[in-house]
C-alpha cells in the first residue's frame, strides 16, 4: 500500500553528515500524496485542538451545570485516560484489521460522539462522551500514523512527511487556545461541535483518497487474552497517573494502582510469550532504537506538558491573564515549528537524523534555564518570547526526528503497533511529567513554589539526553 517515489529517487540520511544526493534534497509528491499526508496529519491535529479548546472551555462548563472542580478536571481527564490506554491495541488493530477501516471508523465515531457531547444536558454524559472519543483517537493516531509510515517510504520522503506531520500537531494546539477561547465566549457547546466537522471531513477525505486495504492474512486473529490484559494495565496505569496530582503519591490508592497495573500488565508480558499469534511481538523490545526513541518521547512530552502547566499557573494563577492569551506567548515557537517543519526533512537528509535530534533535545536545557528567570511580573520580551522561541525549536528537531527514529526499520505488519509505542510514550509521559511536578509546586501560590517544578523539568531534559544515548549507533 504505497504511493510513494521509487527507492532509487530517496536516500536515507545518515549520522556521518555525508550530504546526500541531489534527487534525496528535492523530494516532489504528486497532489495525491499531499492530500493524504493533510488526511493523516488531520487526526493528530483534532487531537491538539480537542485538547486544548477544552481546556479553555472548562469554566464556562463548570458554570453551566454547577459541578465541582473535581468533577469539572475529567472532562479532559476521561479523553487522555481513554486516548492513553487504547493506544497500543488500537495500533495493533490498525496492522491486523487494515488501517484505513480502523481509521474510517475510529474517525466516524469521533464525529458522532462530538456531537452527542455537543447537546448533553448532563456533566456525567459530557464525560462519558469524552471518554469514548479519547478510545477513538486512541485507534486513528496510530492507524494515522502507520498510514503515513507505510505510505512514504523510509528515508528522504518519510523526514519530508514527519516535519509536515509535525506542523500540524503542532499548530493543533496552540490554534485550539485562540479557537477555543472564541467558541467558548459565544457558546461552550460549540466547542464539541467543531471536532465532529474536522472529523466528517477527514471520514469523506479517507474514503476518497486512502487506497483500500490489502487483503487480511488468512487465520490471523486478535489475542483477546492479551488484548484484554494490556487494555486494563494501561487504564489503570495512566487512571492513576493522572490521579496523582489529586490523592498524591504516598496514598494507598497510588501505591496500590501502580501495583495492581504491573500485575496486569506482567500477566500480559507472560501470555504474549505463550500465545501462538501475540498481540505484541516482545522481540521488537531488543530494537535499541525503538527503545531509546520511546523512553526519549516519554521524558521530551513529561517536560514539555509540566512547562506548559508552569507557565499556565504563572500567567493565568499569579498574574490572571485569561487563558487564550497563553496562546500569544507561545505562538512564536509555534510559528517557528510552522517554519521549521517543512525543511525538516532536508535537515534530516543532510545531517541525519540523529544529529538532527540532538540539536533539538539539547535546546530544552538552555529554555528551560531561561526560564528560571521569571519574576513578579511577565517579562515578555526579555524572557517569555525568547523561552517560546527555544522551546518551539527544540520540538520542531525533536518530535518528527523522534517519530522517524522510532519506525525506522519497523516491519510494514509492525508499523501499527510502534506507531502506538509512541504515542502511548508521549500520552504517558505526558501525565506523568505534570504529576510530578504538580507534587513538587503545590501549593502554587507564590512565584517560589513554581521554581522547582523548572528544575524537574530541566531534569527531565538532562533524562531525554542520556535516554538518546542508549540508541544503536551508526
Amino acid at each position: 500500500m504505497s504511493t510513494s517515489l521509487t527507492p532509487n529517487e530517496e536516500q536515507r540520511g545518515d549520522d556521518t553528515g555525508s550530504a546526500p544526493d541531489t534527487a534525496a534534497l528535492s523530494v516532489r509528491w504528486n497532489a495525491r500524496q499531499w492530500i493524504l499526508l493533510v488526511i493523516f496529519s488531520g487526526a493528530i491535529t483534532l487531537d491538539g485542538l480537542e485538547n486544548s479548546m477544552i481546556a479553555v472551555a472548562i469554566p464556562e462548563i463548570q458554570r453551566a451545570f454547577g459541578v465541582s472542580a473535581a468533577t469539572a478536571q475529567w472532562v479532559p481527564g476521561a479523553y487522555i485516560l481513554a486516548f492513553g490506554a487504547f493506544l497500543l491495541l488500537g495500533g495493533r488493530c490498525a496492522d491486523l484489521f487494515g488501517r484505513k477501516r480502523v481509521f474510517v471508523i475510529g474517525m466516524a465515531v469521533f464525529a458522532v460522539v462530538s456531537l452527542l457531547g455537543a447537546f448533553a444536558d448532563d456533566a456525567l454524559l459530557i464525560i462519558l462522551t469524552r471518554f469514548v472519543k479519547g478510545v477513538a483517537a486512541g485507534f486513528t493516531a496510530p492507524a494515522a500514523m502507520s498510514l503515513l509510515t507505510t505510505t512514504f517510504q523510509e528515508g528522504a520522503q518519510r523526514n519530508k512527511a514527519f516535519g509536515i506531520f509535525n506542523v500540524f500537531e503542532a499548530s493543533g494546539y496552540s490554534s485550539g487556545l485562540l479557537i477555543g477561547g472564541f467558541l467558548a465566549a459565544l457558546n461552550w457547546r460549540s466547542t464539541f461541535v467543531l471536532p465532529a466537522v474536522v472529523a466528517v471531513a477527514l471520514v469523506l477525505g479517507a474514503l476518497r483518497f486512502i487506497p483500500a486495504d490489502p487483503p487480511r492474512t488468512r487465520g490471523s486473529r486478535l489475542d483477546v487474552g492479551g488484548a484484554l490484559t494490556l487494555l486494563l494495565g494501561m487504564l489503570l496505569l495512566v487512571f492513576t497517573v493522572v490521579e496523582v496530582p489529586e490523592i498524591g503519591w504516598a496514598t494507598p490508592r497510588t501505591i496500590g494502582g501502580f501495583a495492581l497495573s504491573a500485575v496486569l500488565l506482567t500477566a500480559f508480558v507472560v501470555i504474549e510469550r505463550k500465545v501462538r499469534e501475540p498481540l505484541i511481538r516482545l522481540s521488537l523490545f531488543r530494537d535499541r532504537n525503538l527503545v531509546s526513541a520511546n523512553l526519549s518521547m516519554f521524558l521530551l512530552y513529561g517536560g514539555a506538558m509540566a512547562f506548559q502547566f508552569v507557565l499556565a499557573l504563572y500567567l493565568q494563577n499569579l498574574n490572571g491573564w485569561e487563558p487564550w492569551h497563553m496562546s500569544f506567548v507561545i505562538l512564536p515557537g509555534t510559528a517557528l515549528t510552522i517554519i521549521i517543519g517543512p525543511r525538516l526533512g532536508r535537515l534530516m537528509d543532510r545531517f541525519g537524523v540523529h544529529k538532527v535530534l540532538l540539536v533539538g533535545l539539547v535546546s530544552f536545557i538552555p529554555c528551560y534555564l531561561l526560564f528560571l528567570r521569571i519574576g513578579p511580573e511577565p517579562d515578555l520580551w526579555g524572557v517569555l518570547v525568547p523561552v517560546a522561541l527555544v522551546w518551539g525549536l527544540g520540538f520542531a528537531l525533536s518530535l518528527a526526528a523522534l517519530m522517524v527514529a522510532g519506525t525506522a526499520g519497523i516491519a510494514d505488519e509492525d508499523q501499527g503497533l510502534a506507531a502506538g509505542l509512541l504515542n502511548s510514550s508521549l500520552q504517558i509521559g505526558g501525565a506523568f511529567g505534570l504529576a510530578v511536578v504538580t507534587a513538587v509546586i503545590v501549593p502554587a501560590t507564590r512565584l517560589g513554589d513554581l521554581y522547582p517544578g523548572i528544575w524537574m523539568m530541566l531534569g527531565f531534559a538532562v533524562l531525554t539526553l542520556l535516554a538518546h544515548g542508549l540508541r544503536k549507533k551508526a
